[in-house]
């Protein structure tokens, strides 16, 4: 009898959610049909090659990808904002992308996002090419303190009612009707219930409205063509296995709640509140995780650690404000049957003893100035090494130096297995023959004996 989901253990959900990507379905549901039995045979030998990876195994080879910023879209000749608005051009530019370098898995094309539906809500929270910032350059975020020192117990106490009637309206212009509605919790019996529907017939609540359902639609269009070029792409034989997103609850704190400078100055005078309001956005963002990946039937939730990096706290505070909730959402993550993918920005050669505490051949870590040979000695038995081959030498570098770099790192990270070659921070800008020398450099010489 086939055990319920529920009964799983995490090793046997992480291996049903593998099978699941080897037998992938089309939009409605049948055997996906690809192009050719070598695209088929490609397929499934890069999931197989990727998933001995994150389980530590050697394969037949060191697996290789490509995870860029808006590389795709320069390299095919177009601009951030055109493909912000123009959602078939920013297919075009990442299957181009992916067709040309070949790369085991790939990604997805959501990054740009869609220009339109940050206009319908006037998002406020980043400047975005053509609004804010030049049509050829990326987003910024404009970073501020958009929850206010005084606010944590409301965070604390009700963090859907603080994040509908506080920050979403800061955040985000066309939501400012959010700010009339009562707290749902007050709709408890039939006296006075009306009361709590009257704001709902307000102009600025109802146009607050009509815009998230404008949104909504281009939302939907938007991800209606760029999940059409995946299906694409997998039908070609190159699998996109990452099931969204989440956060480490100090960085959703830090990054666009209190900003860097609110959040560093809470550590200091406000530590007990702090400390309450990472538990109470842990079970926000394990949620996040997990729903997306049953959202989308992908496994693999990217973790990008912004503030958690050698020099921006001392190891003390890393191991007391930001390593214990986000070991909490990746043990949780990894309970559901999920892969966490962290992407630890900047170098993280001061926490590899810290971060060895997890379960093994569990999770990626993509690392980007963190010294692999390092790496490799403290947590390579314990996590899968991504990286990190440098931007920078993929800017300005020769793709000799790009193989060389490689070479150390097949011979070093990936002995024995639990390496994906990979660049070790998103790029915007490299030499496409560098980019293809890492990739066919690793094909050829990086296969286990």
């Amino acid at each position: 009898m086939e055990k319920k989901w529920e009964e799983m253990s995490p090793d046997e959900k992480q291996e049903a959610q593998f099978q699941k990507l080897l037998t992938p379905k089309d939009p409605e549901g049948n055997d996906l049909q690809f192009q050719s039995p070598e695209a088929e045979t490609a397929y499934k030998t890069s999931i197989n090659r990727f998933k001995d990876a994150v389980q530590l195994k050697e394969s037949d080879r060191v697996p290789v990808t490509v995870f860029p910023g808006w590389f795709p879209v320069l390299y095919s000749g177009m601009t951030p904002q055109e493909v912000m608005y123009d959602y078939d051009k920013c297919a075009a530019a990442f299957k181009k992308f992916v067709l040309d370098f070949k790369p085991d898995v790939q990604w997805g094309g959501v990054m740009p996002g869609p220009g339109k539906f940050f206009e319908i809500l006037d998002y406020k929270l980043y400047a975005w090419p053509g609004h804010g910032v030049n049509p050829d350059s990326g987003y910024q975020c404009l970073e501020g303190e958009y929850m206010q020192p005084h606010e944590y117990d409301l965070l604390i106490s009700d963090p859907s009612f603080f994040f509908r009637n506080f920050y979403l309206p800061r955040v985000f212009g066309a939501l400012e009707g959010f700010t009339m509605l009562p707290p749902l919790t007050g709709i408890l019996e039939m006296y006075g219930v009306a009361l709590n529907f009257i704001p709902y017939g307000l102009p600025p609540v109802q146009n607050t409205f009509k815009a998230l359902f404008e949104a909504g639609a281009e939302a939907l269009k938007w991800i209606t063509v760029m999940g059409g070029v995946d299906g694409e792409l997998a039908t070609l034989g190159f699998p996109n296995i990452l099931g969204g997103f989440t956060k480490a609850p100090f960085d959703t704190i830090g990054d666009t709640l209190r900003g860097t400078k609110g959040i560093i100055m809470d550590m200091y005078r406000r530590p007990d509140k702090l400390h309450q309001a990472l538990q109470t956005i842990t079970p926000l963002m394990i949620g996040m995780g997990l729903g997306a990946a049953q959202q989308t039937g992908n496994p693999v939730i990217f973790m990008p650690l912004h503030k958690g990096a050698d020099g921006f706290m001392s190891d003390e505070q890393f191991k007391t404000f930001y390593w214990p909730t986000l070991r909490a959402v990746i043990l949780a993550l990894i309970e559901g049957g999920c892969i966490p993918f962290i992407a630890a920005e900047g170098g993280y050669n001061s926490r590899l003893e810290v971060i060895r505490d997890i379960p093994k051949g569990k999770t990626i870590w993509m690392f980007d100035q963190t010294d692999m040979v390092k790496a490799k000695e403290i947590v390579g038995d314990t996590l899968c090494l991504w990286g990190n081959m440098p931007s920078t030498m993929l800017k300005i570098g020769s793709p000799e130096e790009v193989k060389d770099y490689a070479k150390k790192l097949i011979d070093t990270a990936g002995k024995g297995g639990g390496f994906i070659m990979a660049n070790g921070a998103f790029f915007d800008h490299a030499k496409p023959e560098n980019i293809q020398a890492m990739v066919e450099f690793t094909k050829e010489y990086g296969v286990y004996k």
